[in-house]
């Protein structure tokens, strides 16, 4: 009865994993969109500093009111406001400011970029193996979304500084990655995430009003619609799911997820924001989910033996 019970556990929790995987690209896609719709009516960094703030103040008085217990050490404490200096603050702090002059599908497509630099860094400071596959998912990956940026940026609508913040960006969402692997703060994700925004928002707070102003936000029912879901589907569901991937996934396989949010950045983009979408763009979608194929198989592979 014991046998049984113990493989019932990793059984039930393996076949939640796809649906998690699913419902963090949508959440993750969507919110460029989002983003995009929320810069054009409000200065980002204003719209950053209140979104972080309510959502830290929304979950840990969530977290209040269930008496939730406090099982996080000073150190995790501090781990978790690092890594909300990292994944929020300049994460999208950067990326919010590349927004005001770069398309939602274009700026979804340069962060995807995020599992070809996490699996080389993986492998020097978290000893991740990279393995031959891995490598040809990755190179895979990276050319189908080389081949939509590419035929983005000949169209000429993006602005170069708007491009650097959202490399920046990139580059900040790689180490708060690697950071939060190699520091593996313990407790509660719930309250790490709590935590986090917190600390993002009071990092944000004082640039936001020095930079810019409230009397520059036009109010509109778009901007409550996106600032809803950027705090309650983006700060707090997508952030949540992402720290749980990386748990159970590993660094290189979770941040190979990213790969999709070129194709769904760009379906979301097309939809809502009409923007423009062409045959070439699709055709990088290929190599793309090969790639994550390629790369994510050998993770579960073998996690599947320890109950992921």
């Amino acid at each position: 009865m014991s046998t049984v019970s113990s493989l019932a556990v990793p059984r039930a929790r393996f076949n939640t994993l796809p649906f998690l995987i699913a419902l963090f690209c949508l959440l993750w896609s969507y919110a460029f969109v989002a983003g995009k719709i929320g810069v054009t009516d409000c200065p980002p960094l204003i719209l950053l500093a209140a979104r972080f703030s309510l959502a830290g103040i929304l979950i840990l008085a969530i977290s209040l009111l269930r008496r939730d217990e406090w099982n996080l050490s000073w150190r995790d404490a501090a781990v978790f406001a690092v890594l909300g200096v990292a994944n929020n603050a300049l994460y999208l702090g950067l990326g919010y400011t590349g927004l005001k002059t770069v398309s939602a599908g274009l700026g979804g497509l340069i962060v995807s970029a995020n599992p070809v630099f996490t699996a080389v860094l993986a492998a020097v400071f978290l000893g991740e193996s990279l393995t031959l596959r891995k490598v040809v998912g990755l190179v895979l990956g990276i050319a189908g979304v080389a081949l939509i940026v590419w035929h983005r940026m000949s169209v000429g609508t993006d602005d170069p500084h708007g491009i650097l913040f959202t490399l920046a960006s990139l580059a900040s969402i790689v180490a708060g990655t690697i950071l939060f692997k190699l520091l593996s703060p313990k407790g509660s994700l719930w309250i790490g995430n709590g935590i986090q925004n917190i600390a993002g928002g009071l990092a944000v707070m004082p640039f936001a009003f020095t930079l810019s102003s409230v009397t520059e936000i036009v109010p509109s029912m778009r901007l409550v619609g996106a600032f809803a879901f950027l705090v309650l589907g983006g700060s707090i569901l997508a952030y949540l799911l992402w720290f749980h991937l990386l748990k159970v996934c590993g660094a290189t396989a979770a941040s190979a997820y990213h790969f999709l949010m070129p194709p769904l950045g760009m379906l979301f983009a097309f939809l809502v924001l009409g923007e423009h979408v062409e045959f070439r763009d699709l055709l990088g979608i290929v190599p793309v989910a090969l790639g994550i194929y390629l790369v994510t198989r050998p993770a579960a592979a073998a996690a599947s033996p320890k109950g992921v």
